[in-house]
């Protein structure tokens, strides 16, 4: 693993955050997590856009142009085939519950070796179960998007990982399905590819864009609409979308089998193949 801090490399257990960060003490950040294969990280300018659009909505500062010259350091020095990079920005050290001046923000990177799903991961699917919590968004008058207040997706992302499944779903109170913790969810009902609308609940996931995309391009047609479980339950076939997987079919719901078919890896190699 290694780290970048405000664009210089650094061993985390000598060089960090100040305590009284705003990313500490409020969990007051955005982040991206971006994935980099022989060097090269997939999809930086949405992740980019999106993270500025985020900034721009509230308030954060960001010298784009650093950030970005750092990813791409970052990756370069880590040599491995398939990283994981995560870029956190902050607004810097807090004296109360005003914010810092905009010079005082900050980011960081940290980056690993990452394991793609195998075609074995793929072929068996991805165990699912539904979160014990609802999705929240604290500042529900703005749209999803990737703060560093993740305590929701964190809880029921380790109660999936206790019961012995891969990813955690939410549902609304009307029984809406909504996302998963770390990824988008699609399925195919009646030859029509759905996903439930990015919003306050639903964040508009990098991947979930590129698959609305592939799915034009090969004459599927495609809806963004709500989804109900019964819905997923009878669905022709379910998978789960982010930046690191890719496109993962959904196996199982709760225990129950769900229906299995070819536009998961489809798809997926479309997106590979419009960006090779």
């Amino acid at each position: 693993m290694i780290w970048n801090l405000d664009g210089e490399f650094v061993d985390p257990q000598q060089n960090g955050l100040s305590l009284d960060d705003g990313a500490v003490l409020y969990g007051d950040s955005l982040f991206e997590t971006l994935k980099a294969k022989a060097g090269r990280i997939r999809f930086l300018d949405d992740h980019l856009d999106r993270l500025r659009l985020s900034a721009g909505l509230l308030g954060f500062p960001q010298d784009a142009a650093r950030i970005r010259q750092a990813l791409i350091d970052t990756a370069n020095r880590l040599d491995a085939p398939v990283a994981r990079l995560r870029l956190t920005v902050t607004r810097g050290s807090h004296t109360g519950l005003d914010f810092p001046p905009a010079g005082q923000g900050r980011f960081f990177i940290s980056a690993g070796v990452y394991q793609e799903p195998s075609k074995q991961d793929r072929e068996a699917g991805a165990a699912c179960v539904f979160a014990p919590n609802r999705r929240v968004n604290p500042l529900s008058h703005l749209p999803q998007m990737k703060r560093g207040n993740y305590a929701d997706c964190l809880y029921a992302a380790n109660d999936a990982k206790r019961r012995g499944a891969r990813e955690a779903l939410f549902r609304t109170a009307d029984n809406l399905v909504l996302e998963g913790t770390t990824s988008n969810l699609f399925l195919l009902q009646n030859g029509v590819l759905v996903t439930p609308p990015a919003g306050e609940l639903v964040l508009a996931g990098i991947l979930r864009r590129q698959v609305l995309q592939a799915a034009v391009s090969l004459g599927l047609p495609s809806e963004e609409r709500p989804v109900t479980v019964e819905e997923l339950f009878s669905a022709e076939e379910a998978f789960l979308t982010n930046a690191l997987i890719d496109t993962l079919p959904v196996a199982a719901v709760e225990g129950r089998p769900l229906r299995r078919g070819p536009w998961a890896e489809r798809l997926r190699e479309r997106i590979d193949e419009q960006n090779s």
